[in-house]
């Protein structure tokens, strides 16, 4: 590693500093290609755990992860592909993640869902909680564990579709209009490495940050952004402003990005440094309690996205709010400028 990022990583380390933006591409390069000592790479997301990204750290890290990303290419002919970065699994209620993408392939909208290849340390009981602001009465499930997270991975395996095992694989999948699958380690090698480090515990929040906004479609895709907390919303929020990157933003269900079924979520359209509102909250519940999963793990939650898709059990109403924000999203022509 140079010897000049090493005050990189102090100014990073270091609570009250903030990296500008070409220091932040150059020290989160240096990690992506492993040049980083592993107690420096503890340092530095120890750091992430205490104080939040700034937007200029946030975007000289995202030109580094570009650059240090894989590329797939856009099926010609039909709507952008939609993204959906699956990174939390669910632990209150059942993980519905799979049934958004599941809903878009019936529209042939190229679907591709990214996230942690099994659980990946998420069930770690160190692992940072991130329904903040959010009371354990509002992700109650009805029988399910609340200490085993189910991962969108999970759910999808459980409906016969499994993670790609190559780039060629996920490109396949798409290009016959399935839903594909792909783990972090697939899109982003460096970044998939900072899910697990071997003495860290908890989820490294920057990289999780950044693996919401991967898109490798270099710009041509249509992130679908679930954020776990508002103030990952606001966050979000200025980055895409600032960055002209399309993208749905929402507050997600346990940071998946699917709408909490049983309540309005106000879905924003993120273009070209605006934000429109695709469908607002009117208020904290809705008419009538959806049907749901009797429980959370994967097995049930499979059996009813089946059933859903079979038509014997209805979309709760902000599924179908999402469905039509997503669609929208996927028809919009170009590419963030």
């Amino acid at each position: 590693m140079p010897h000049d990022n090493a005050s990189l990583i102090r100014v990073a380390a270091q609570e009250g500093s903030e990296l500008g933006v070409d220091d932040a591409r150059a020290l989160f390069a240096a990690i992506l290609a492993g040049e980083v000592a592993p107690h420096e790479l503890e340092q530095i997301l120890a750091a992430s755990e205490r104080r939040r990204a700034s937007l200029a750290e946030l975007t000289g890290f995202m030109r580094a992860l570009d650059a240090h990303s894989s590329r797939l290419e856009v099926p010609h002919g039909g709507p952008r592909p939609i993204l959906l970065p699956a990174y939390h699994g669910t632990r209150r209620q059942a993980n519905l993640t799979a049934l958004v993408a599941l809903l878009l392939q019936r529209y042939q909208v190229p679907v591709l869902v990214h996230g942690i290849d099994g659980e990946a340390g998420l069930n770690n009981p160190g692992r940072r909680r991130v329904e903040e602001g959010v009371s354990d009465r509002d992700f109650a499930a009805p029988d399910g564990p609340t200490g085993h997270r189910v991962t969108t991975a999970d759910v999808l395996c459980e409906l016969g579709i499994e993670p790609a095992t190559s780039l060629a694989d996920a490109q396949s999948r798409l290009r016959h209009g399935k839903v594909a699958y792909a783990p972090v380690a697939l899109l982003a090698p460096g970044l998939g490495r900072l899910f697990a480090p071997p003495t860290q515990d908890s989820l490294p929040t920057i990289a999780h940050s950044l693996a919401l906004l991967i898109d490798p479609f270099a710009g041509d895709g249509y992130r679908v952004i679930g954020a776990p907390s508002a103030v990952d919303l606001a966050a979000m929020r200025e980055f895409l402003l600032a960055s002209r990157t399309d993208a749905l933003l929402f507050l997600g269900t346990e940071g998946e990005p699917y709408a909490d079924p049983r309540r309005q979520t106000r879905f924003e359209h993120v273009a070209a440094g605006v934000v429109t509102s695709c469908a607002d909250a009117e208020g904290e519940g809705i008419e009538r309690e959806p049907s749901l999963p009797a429980s959370s793990d994967a097995p049930t939650t499979a059996a009813w996205i089946a059933n859903v898709l079979a038509g014997t059990e209805p979309v709760p109403p902000p599924l179908i709010m999402q469905l039509g924000c997503c669609l929208a999203g996927a028809r919009r022509q170009g590419a963030a400028a």
